[in-house]
């Protein structure tokens, strides 16, 4: 009798357990479909991921819009798609995937800032760019910190300074391709971008970036004296990139500080050498600045009071190796210093 009562509970609990499941399903059926199609979804993301780790775009991007079909909800995925269709310069696709990124979670920092570079760099459309921007700048994150667990508030800081500069770097942009109508404005977004540059500084203080490019806007603006104080500090920061080299050399030959621009064009010109990308027109422009400074310089009046002047590099070793010359540490150390310094820097430092 036992065993009887225990069959019948048995499939009583198994019928009224099937008849929740039926009722579940007619009443919430298109959640449960919903939670299917974007586990199916997922699946076809986590395939374009391996797809993608393995340089195969072709199959990356059809996983891709097969998963993101089933599971448009998923930003991160949408973030992934646009920086493929970045790199591949499908730049409008790489708008579209960007903002549908920002539709599903819009405090997406990342696919905000790239979606401004996008705009500003590639499109021109520098005011939804710098509007971008400012949504990064102003955006309050939650900041969080546990001693020697976890802390996002440099990252935070980061961002924050970042946005400010692409927000310059746009306005610079903005200024430069004015139309032959509108060119009075130049002076006024050149402004603008100085004053983003500015307040990136105080997010990410010691940047070459962002004190070459406010030097810049200065030079374009014609305050020579901030240019000039802000590319020696771009200098000081990344003394082996020439173009921080270049652009000061070509504003103390407009100030008649030939001297001094010639020592920054020697140095420009050992760096350009050095670089794996730069062409040789770039390399002849930078010698023929070059041979005409120091001809201006050697038939004018500085010549005869500021010669040039080899400065002695006291006690350093060499080494012989395999028929080349090695200079040891200390020569390299005396080379950096003489690219870390700034000549004009003293004339500039002056309320000239």
């Amino acid at each position: 009798m036992k065993r009887l009562l225990r069959k019948l509970f048995s499939k009583i609990t198994l019928i009224i357990f099937i008849c929740i499941l039926a009722l579940l399903a007619f009443f919430y059926w298109n959640w449960i479909e919903k939670q299917f199609m974007k586990a199916k979804g997922v699946y076809y993301i986590y395939k374009g991921d391996q797809a993608y780790s393995q340089d195969n775009m072709a199959k990356t991007l059809e996983y891709y819009n097969k998963g993101l079909k089933l599971f448009p909800e998923h930003y991160e995925a949408w973030f992934n798609l646009g920086n493929i269709y970045a790199v591949y310069e499908d730049y409008f696709s790489a708008v579209d995937a960007y903002e549908n990124a920002i539709k599903y979670n819009p405090k997406f920092v990342l696919a905000r800032m790239n979606l401004g570079i996008v705009y500003s760099e590639d499109l021109g459309f520098f005011d939804e760019a710098i509007e971008q921007f400012d949504y990064v700048a102003q955006l309050r994150l939650f900041k969080l910190w546990i001693p020697f667990v976890y802390s996002n508030v440099k990252s935070v800081k980061t961002n924050r300074g970042l946005a400010y500069y692409n927000k310059g770097v746009a306005y610079k942009q903005k200024a430069m391709y004015l139309p032959l109508d509108k060119r009075y404005l130049v002076y006024k977004y050149l402004g603008e971008a100085i004053e983003a540059y500015k307040k990136a500084l105080k997010f990410i203080k010691k940047n070459y970036d962002v004190h070459y490019n406010k030097a810049v806007a200065h030079h374009l603006r014609g305050e020579y004296r901030e240019a000039g104080l802000e590319y020696c500090e771009a200098i000081k920061l990344e003394p082996m990139k020439f173009e921080a080299h270049y652009n000061l050399a070509v504003l103390l030959r407009q100030l008649n500080r030939h001297r001094d621009s010639i020592s920054e064009l020697h140095k420009a010109a050992i760096l350009i050498l050095e670089e794996p990308d730069s062409s040789t027109l770039e390399s002849t422009y930078i010698f023929n600045l070059l041979n005409d400074a120091t001809r201006k310089f050697i038939t004018s009046d500085e010549y005869y009071t500021q010669k040039l002047t080899d400065e002695p590099l006291g006690n350093i070793g060499y080494t012989y190796v395999n028929g080349r010359i090695v200079p040891d540490e200390e020569l390299d150390k005396a080379i950096l210093k003489n690219f870390k310094t700034c000549a004009g820097f003293e004339f500039f430092n002056e309320d000239f």
